[in-house]
């Protein structure tokens, strides 16, 4: 079996008994946790380009180590000259030790990278403790190499967490490392 992720190793050990002194709880089945993480790409340029799909599909890959499902259109546009079902998109989700061990990537490496980053806003949450980060560009993850890319593409990530309020989901998040804009 594989060794526990660094990540989830201090979550255990440090962040939970913390979170229970600091919140009274009398369980650690109680304390908040990372549910999964979803990584989505949005690709409107893939109704023209085919090849679009492709390659971005193997940066999601790259990225995440799983491969991408392909989302599609639920309904027709005329004006996007989008059709129902049309591949529009891609998405990945990741739960156990990839999430871990992604999370961990993305607060100590891929964060860091970002030029004139001041943190992350504390803002974008969805109110169940949830929350969303857009990044531009998907260059600033080292996996990606910058010559092999066709195209510069954003992505959104998603960390979904079983806190009830957003001060919960923030506080675990910032125990985890998540740096917040002060």
């Amino acid at each position: 079996m594989a060794p526990m992720s660094r990540l989830k190793q201090k979550y255990q050990e440090g962040i939970i008994p913390q979170i229970m002194k600091e919140q009274g709880y009398r369980s650690p089945m109680r304390v908040p946790r990372l549910e999964k993480i979803v990584l989505n790409i949005g690709l409107g340029e893939a109704i023209q380009n085919a090849k679009a799909l492709e390659a971005a599909s193997a940066d999601l890959a790259t990225i995440s180590g799983q491969r991408p499902v392909i989302t599609s259109a639920r309904k027709s546009i005329a004006g996007f000259k989008l059709r129902q079902g049309m591949a529009i998109g891609l998405m990945v989700t990741l739960r156990g030790r990839r999430m871990y061990e992604f999370l961990d990537r993305l607060v100590n490496v891929v964060l860091p990278r970002i030029r004139d980053f001041h943190g992350v806003s504390r803002d974008s949450f969805d109110g169940r403790g949830n929350y969303s980060l857009g990044m531009k560009e998907q260059i600033v993850f080292p996996e990606i190499s910058y010559d092999k890319i066709d195209k510069i593409r954003g992505l959104q990530v998603s960390i979904v967490t079983t806190a009830r309020t957003d001060e919960e989901g923030r506080r675990l998040l910032e125990l985890m490392g998540m740096p917040f804009t002060r």
